[in-house]
């Protein structure tokens, strides 16, 4: 016959502790006494263990990611501003060495250009032909140095300024019709210095003029005549 748990009789106390002393009382095995300790700890320490050295590797995890994170951004944003540096002084340098190379370029023309002049001035069979001022600049000069062989220095003043358009071109005038020598581009005092080349199968020159010419140049002289020189009178061979 099976008592349910709701049919068994309720023991107050007095009766329980008087159950307990009836029954002999045997000292347990001092193993048993071993073994339970041994489950106690197992069963209860080490989880905690565990669950503590869980929560703990977990943390320093998490503060080494957050370090690693931090470290990382100020080293981005380091590498962004040593770059951006780097970009400003390529930039620099470009600049420095393009200013570099147009000097030099300018220093070679230049150079080029006084190798030019010598040569003619000290050819052998050069000519001076000096260039006087007509009505529209009475008070502007040239002088013109023309080599068959070398070409051409020419050198001019007072010059009124340029128009807006228009450009100041030089002719070598001979008896077949004026040959364009090359145009002139006076500074703000109205002074220029050139060097050009003219062909060497070039018919004998009788005259040199400058003419105010639309921009570009043009293949025969139309504007108004600003200098003219005659080749014979104060010119040398």
């Amino acid at each position: 016959m099976t008592i349910r748990d709701d049919e068994r009789p309720e023991l107050d106390e007095p009766v329980l502790l008087g159950l307990a002393q009836a029954v002999p009382q045997v000292e347990p095995p001092a193993e048993l006494r071993a073994r339970v300790l041994r489950a106690a700890v197992a069963s209860g320490s080490r989880p905690w263990v565990r669950e503590r050295s869980g929560s703990v590797g977990w943390w320093f995890a998490t503060a080494a990611s957050l370090a690693l994170a931090a470290g990382l951004t100020i080293y981005t944003v380091q590498l962004r501003q040593r770059i951006a540096g780097l970009e400003t002084e390529l930039r620099d340098t470009r600049s420095r060495a393009d200013a570099t190379q147009r000097q030099m370029a300018d220093a070679q023309r230049t150079a080029a250009g006084a190798q030019s002049a010598v040569a003619i001035l000290t050819a052998s069979d050069v000519a001076r032909v000096d260039l006087a001022g007509q009505q529209p600049s009475p008070t502007a000069s040239a002088r013109a140095f023309w080599s068959r062989s070398r070409g051409m220095v020419f050198n001019a003043s007072n010059l009124p300024p340029v128009p807006a358009g228009q450009t100041y071109q030089l002719w070598v005038v001979t008896a077949k019709g004026p040959i364009s020598a090359g145009l002139l581009t006076p500074d703000a005092q109205g002074s220029v210095s050139a060097v050009f080349n003219t062909p060497a199968d070039i018919p004998q020159p009788v005259a040199m003029a400058v003419t105010l010419e639309k921009a570009g140049g043009v293949p025969a002289p139309l504007g108004d005549r600003y200098l003219i020189g005659t080749v014979g009178a104060g010119s040398s061979a």
